[in-house]
């Protein structure tokens, strides 16, 4: 931890990730929930948060050993939180008896947990005693194993037998911070020199992106406030280019960005190429977000706020040459960077979630015109969101042809997962890709 963060006595760091995990325990996103954190505690809780999601699985296995019943949820979310950052020495944010003590003096200091405060110790002070045993007896829980619900392991394993371990791996680790190289301002090799002139190191990350070897918060990139750079993954800068390449640049192509919060797919549309954007969501604030992003980046386009999928409320009747559908999803690649995702989602969002996608798909469908271009995207991992999905849809629409695509891209770090190009690591979110062209009638 930074010795910044150490000036906050540390059971104040776990109330506040104990009150996180009680908020997404009941389904609140860990990003509105770590929203609702002091200001001077974020960072450090923010940390600790992410720690403690990435081995909820095994918290929630050791404290079922440890008592016999389940204790009152803000005592239950202090205890695992202890649990979590403690079960393994080596990868503790702090030492493990500090972390017992503080955690203990976090239960006395609060109302909601100050009656539970004598279990907890000595629910901790057992652990303490009988880790390795402890630890070693939760090791034939799948759950506790690989720190995922069951659900989504059994699917995993279904769906992609030789590589759920690869996939569960990758998602307990820690994301990349990858930036994507304004075309219009710059290229990824002259930033990597602008990179190293800062003292910060880079590789480069496809065509337009750079991966940083360490985090850094954006005010500290350089060209970052000017427009020059701004983040987003590796696979996701795929979307642009792969609805445009062959398509004519010459700024009469008119190019729909469907559910386009926070405007990133909708800059790089803009960034590579000189055509109208229409950008949709169907949140006025996240709308908002849109109209941020691209003033940043000095770029302009229509934002509206509206149901992609209910056409009659905002299309002018025009059909567009392009069409870029992010779909809402899952998000079930992307949890190296919101680990809370796996704990708040349920099996049967899936389903739920590809009826909307097929909604969405009909409707703008029948926007394009002939000859026209539609990218469908998820940020999922799951069949039923990607590759089934496609494949209904083609069975039931004889005017769509499937053009080469990337399909299913793993969260895999490491030479056997799916290299986007120039970046043989791998180290890239998990996401589909599918290009589908109208014919005419």
């Amino acid at each position: 931890m930074d010795v910044n963060e150490q000036k906050i006595p540390l059971w104040r760091q776990l109330q506040a990730v104990a009150a996180v995990l009680l908020a997404i325990r009941s389904g609140v996103s860990g990003t509105a929930a770590l929203a609702d954190v002091a200001a001077d505690l974020r960072p450090g809780v923010q940390a600790l948060t992410f720690h403690v999601l990435r081995s909820l699985g095994r918290a929630e296995a050791l404290r079922q050993l440890l008592a016999s019943r389940t204790p009152p949820p803000p005592a239950d979310a202090l205890l695992c939180t202890a649990l979590a950052l403690a079960w393994r020495a080596e990868d503790a944010p702090y030492e493990v008896f500090t972390l017992v003590n503080q955690a203990v003096e976090a239960a006395k200091r609060s109302a909601a947990t100050q009656p539970q405060a004598s279990f907890i110790n000595a629910c901790l002070r057992r652990f303490l005693r009988e880790r390795d045993a402890l630890v070693a007896s939760t090791d034939k829980k799948p759950v506790a194993m690989w720190n995922h619900p069951k659900w989504w392991i059994d699917r995993l394993q279904k769906e992609w037998p030789d590589r759920w371990q690869a996939i569960l791996t990758a998602n307990n680790r820690h994301a990349p911070m990858t930036l994507r190289v304004n075309a219009r301002r710059s290229a990824v090799l002259p930033y990597l020199q602008t990179l190293k002139d800062a003292g910060l190191s880079a590789v480069a990350a496809g065509p337009f992106g750079v991966t940083l070897a360490e985090p850094k918060p954006v005010q500290d990139l350089p060209g970052f406030a000017d427009g020059v750079v701004s983040v987003q993954d590796a696979a996701a800068q795929l979307a642009a280019p792969l609805l445009l390449s062959g398509l004519p640049s010459n700024g009469a192509l008119h190019v729909l960005d469907a559910c386009a919060a926070p405007g990133g797919k909708t800059a790089h549309l803009l960034e590579i190429a000189d055509c109208r954007v229409t950008a949709l969501d169907v949140d006025p604030a996240r709308c908002e977000r849109i109209h941020q992003t691209l003033q940043r980046l000095d770029l302009q386009a229509q934002v509206l706020a509206a149901d992609a999928a209910d056409t009659s409320a905002w299309w002018d009747g025009q059909l567009f040459d392009a069409i870029l559908l992010d779909a809402p999803c899952s998000a079930s690649g992307i949890v190296r960077r919101h680990p809370d995702v796996r704990w708040l989602r349920r099996e049967s969002d899936i389903a739920q979630l590809a009826m909307i996608q097929a909604r969405l798909l009909k409707a703008l469908w029948a926007l394009l015109k002939p000859g026209g271009r539609l990218l469908y995207c998820t940020c999922s991992i799951f069949r039923a969101e990607g590759e089934d999905q496609i494949q209904t849809f083609l069975a039931h629409n004889t005017q769509a042809v499937l053009l080469p695509s990337p399909g299913h891209l793993m969260p895999l770090n490491g030479a056997n997962g799916d290299a986007v190009p120039d970046n043989p690591a791998c180290d890239h979110d998990g996401f589909y890709y599918a290009l589908l062209e109208k014919r005419a009638a």
